[in-house]
C-alpha cells in the first residue's frame, strides 16, 4: 500500500477548514436572514425575508471572495480575506441585495394580482421568468463584485444579465444548486449550515465566474465550471 504523503493531509486539513470556516462565517453574516427562514413561515413572513436580504448579500460575496483568493493560494487567510472583502463590497453588495429583492417583491406581487385572471394565463409566466432573471443576475452580481469590489453596479448589473442569458447552462446550474441549498436549509438546517453550504456555493462561484471570464480581469485562471 502507498503511504500517504504529508501534502495530501495538507490539501484535505486546507480544504476541510476552508469549508467549516466559510460556513461559520456565513452563519454570522447572514444571521438576521437565517433566523427569519429557520424561525418563521416564509410564505406569511416574505417582508422580513426581503428586508433581511440585503444584510446578507455582503457576506455571499465575501465568501466567493475567500473562494477565488483559495483558488490562487491555499495558505490564505479565510478569515482575514472573508472580513477584508466583506468590508470592501458591504455597500455595493447591499445596494445589489436591495435592488434584487426589490424586484422580485414587485414580480411576487404582480403575479398574485395576476393570478386567476385571463391576463394571468401569460403575464404570470413572463413574471416568473423575470423573477429567475433577477435572482441569476443578483447571483453573478456578487461574484462580479467579489472579483472586483470596485465595479459600478450600472456596469455589473449588465455584463451579468448578458452573460447569464448567454451561458444559460451554467446559470440553470446554480440556480438549481441554490434551490437545492435552500431545500436542505429547510429540511435539515443543521447538515445545511454546518457541512452543505460552502460546497455548494463553491459550485455557484466556479460557474458564476466562469461564465463572466469574458469582462474578468484575467489575472489567474478561472475554475472549470462545477
Amino acid at each position: 500500500m502507498h503511504r500517504i504523503s504529508h501534502e495530501m493531509y495538507a490539501t484535505v486539513f486546507s480544504v476541510v477548514y476552508l469549508g467549516l470556516m466559510t460556513n461559520a462565517l456565513l452563519i454570522v453574516g447572514c444571521l438576521p436572514l437565517l433566523v427569519v427562514l429557520l424561525t418563521t413561515d416564509t410564505a406569511l413572513s416574505w417582508p422580513l425575508v426581503a428586508l433581511a436580504t440585503p444584510l446578507s448579500t455582503p457576506a455571499v460575496a465575501a465568501a466567493f471572495a475567500v473562494f477565488s483568493a483559495y483558488s490562487s493560494d491555499p495558505g490564505v487567510g479565510v478569515v482575514r480575506t472573508f472580513a477584508r472583502s466583506w468590508a470592501a463590497v458591504f455597500r455595493r453588495a447591499a445596494t445589489l441585495g436591495t435592488m434584487g429583492a426589490a424586484a422580485l417583491v414587485v414580480l411576487g406581487m404582480d403575479g398574485r394580482a395576476a393570478w386567476g385572471r385571463p391576463t394571468g394565463t401569460w403575464a404570470v409566466p413572463v413574471l416568473a421568468t423575470l423573477g429567475v432573471l433577477v435572482v441569476a443576475t443578483t447571483m453573478l452580481g456578487l461574484v462580479a463584485l467579489a472579483e472586483v469590489p470596485r465595479a459600478r453596479l450600472r456596469d455589473v448589473l449588465r455584463a451579468c444579465l448578458a452573460l447569464g442569458v448567454r451561458r444559460w447552462y451554467l446559470t440553470l446550474g446554480s440556480l438549481f444548486v441554490l434551490a437545492l441549498l435552500l431545500t436542505l436549509l429547510t429540511a435539515k438546517p443543521a447538515i445545511a449550515l454546518g457541512l452543505a453550504t460552502a460546497p455548494l456555493l463553491y459550485v455557484v462561484w466556479a460557474n458564476g465566474r466562469y461564465s463572466l471570464r469574458p469582462v474578468l480581469p484575467v489575472e489567474r485562471e478561472a475554475p472549470t465550471p462545477a
